[in-house]
């Protein structure tokens, strides 16, 4: 049975491999991207880097095969990767530089960042990104790393948390939903924003 522990910044390469083999839908992306890279950079690597109290990894015989990172405060974490993510991956990943329009959108992203509405961080401040290999999926995993997360969150008296899930991933919607989240909003993209209050 695998294992959960605290992160460390050792595992800054499993989390963004993990991320690119489950960035379908909970499929392998890499094939959909010159830079596969680019889905970590933005979604699972900045977390752990500056909050890695709040991420826990998944481990079993074969080595990691899951993740969950998260942010206390999502305000402020948007505001610590504008002064120390984004500059290094803009010089990095120039907007002009030809490109897959995959690619191209994840460049545009973060040359722009789209800032998380105040209608979603007032209630639900922290916010979380979670994926699990397929052979650690099914195994009630991902309840576990979402029920630690939200001990930890409660700790740090945090009201409420939120995450972003594809609105075409009917099965990680009805798992967040049978946890107790609920929706708050849809994206432009068709994405779903969903959220629980803790207090």
């Amino acid at each position: 049975m695998p294992l959960l522990r605290p992160a460390t910044l050792d595992d800054l390469p499993a989390v963004m491999r993990i991320c690119t083999l489950t960035g379908d839908d909970g499929r392998d992306a890499s094939g959909q991207y010159d830079a596969p890279e680019l889905l970590a950079h933005h979604w699972a690597a900045p977390h752990l880097v500056a909050d890695p109290g709040l991420a826990t990894i998944v481990v079993d015989d074969d080595g990691p095969t899951g993740y969950l990172v998260a942010t206390a405060d999502t305000v402020t974490f948007e505001a610590w990767c504008e002064r120390m993510w984004w500059p290094a991956l803009r010089d990095r990943y120039p907007l002009q530089a030809p490109r897959r329009d995959r690619d191209q959108e994840l460049v545009a992203l973060l040359h722009a960042p789209e800032g998380t509405p105040a209608s979603i961080t007032g209630a639900y401040p922290a916010h979380l990104h979670i994926n699990l290999l397929p052979r650690a999926q099914g195994l009630g995993l991902g309840r576990a790393l979402i029920e630690r997360l939200l001990g930890q969150l409660r700790e740090r008296e945090v009201p409420g948390v939120h995450l972003g899930v594809s609105g075409t991933n009917a099965r990680a919607i009805a798992f967040y939903e049978h946890l107790g989240f609920v929706r708050l909003a849809i994206e432009d993209d068709g994405g779903i924003i969903m959220g629980m209050r803790l207090a």
